[in-house]
């Protein structure tokens, strides 16, 4: 296998565009330098190569989230110094692969001391992901129940647009009064800082100020609550089950 890892990159110092997914498994060590310094030790680690010349370094550890990375654009130099051979004591690495960050200074370079295996693989168009309960579907299920904060209430529109972006609902309560609503699957402080913007610019609008907010989310993180409630928004748990009729009342043991 390593072998014919090796006749595809044997020409010393040349850059290489892969087309397809590359999956290298390789004890390494790895050195980033540029607005940060970071290393890792040598160890026994899997290196991801995407079709975009992204390279991601992981290891058993860290759930899904890479040791270190490059992300696109960047270019990628697959190199093999001279010399190179299977036997580990002689210290010299079997390969040397370099990412250049195109848009400042960043380098990362991974010294792959021994490797186990470099395979690529043609994966295909990806359909993308489907998501159910996304911030999407919360906000046109909510248009449509737009009652679920306030009776009386009344759609103004979805997306509402104002110079610094649109807002996830405008509706009017049934004393007439704007609100302003955004709309988060887990909220938080950010989420309240974004809705603070809004209804900030909205009420310097004399057309359709006061302009009240309400922060609307699956769940909401309590010094999220905290800062909304200091001011003056309202909190709004959204059940998406039971928006979308999902929910029957059965009772369950779990």
């Amino acid at each position: 296998m390593r072998r014919r890892a090796r006749a595809r990159c044997a020409n010393a110092r040349h850059a290489v565009s892969w087309c397809p997914m590359r999956i290298i498994v390789a004890d390494c060590s790895a050195r980033y330098t540029g607005r940060l310094q970071a290393t890792l030790p040598l160890a026994r680690r899997v290196l991801l190569i995407k079709a975009d010349n992204s390279l991601l370094i992981f290891s058993e550890l860290g759930s899904y989230k890479p040791l270190n990375w490059m992300a696109a654009p960047c270019t990628i130099k697959d190199i093999t110094p001279e010399h190179a051979d299977d036997d580990v004591t002689t210290g010299t690495p079997e390969k040397v692969i370099r990412a250049c960050s195109t848009k400042s200074d960043d380098v990362l370079e991974v010294t792959l001391q021994h490797i186990h295996a470099d395979d690529t693989y043609d994966l295909g168009e990806d359909p993308g992901l489907t998501k159910d309960g996304v911030e999407d579907h919360l906000q046109r299920c909510l248009a449509e129940q737009i009652e679920r904060i306030g009776a009386g209430a009344k759609l103004v529109r979805r997306e509402y647009p104002t110079a610094i972006g649109p807002v996830d609902i405008m509706a009017v309560d049934a004393e007439g009064t704007h609100v302003a609503i955004e709309i988060k699957r887990h909220g938080g402080i950010d989420g309240v800082e974004q809705l603070t913007r809004y209804c900030e610019l909205l009420n310097r609008d004399p057309l359709i100020a006061p302009v009240r907010g309400i922060f609307a989310a699956q769940t909401i993180a309590p010094q999220a609550r905290a800062l909304a409630t200091d001011r003056g928004f309202e909190c709004l748990i959204l059940d998406y089950d039971d928006m979308r009729g999902a929910d029957d009342g059965a009772l369950r043991l779990f």
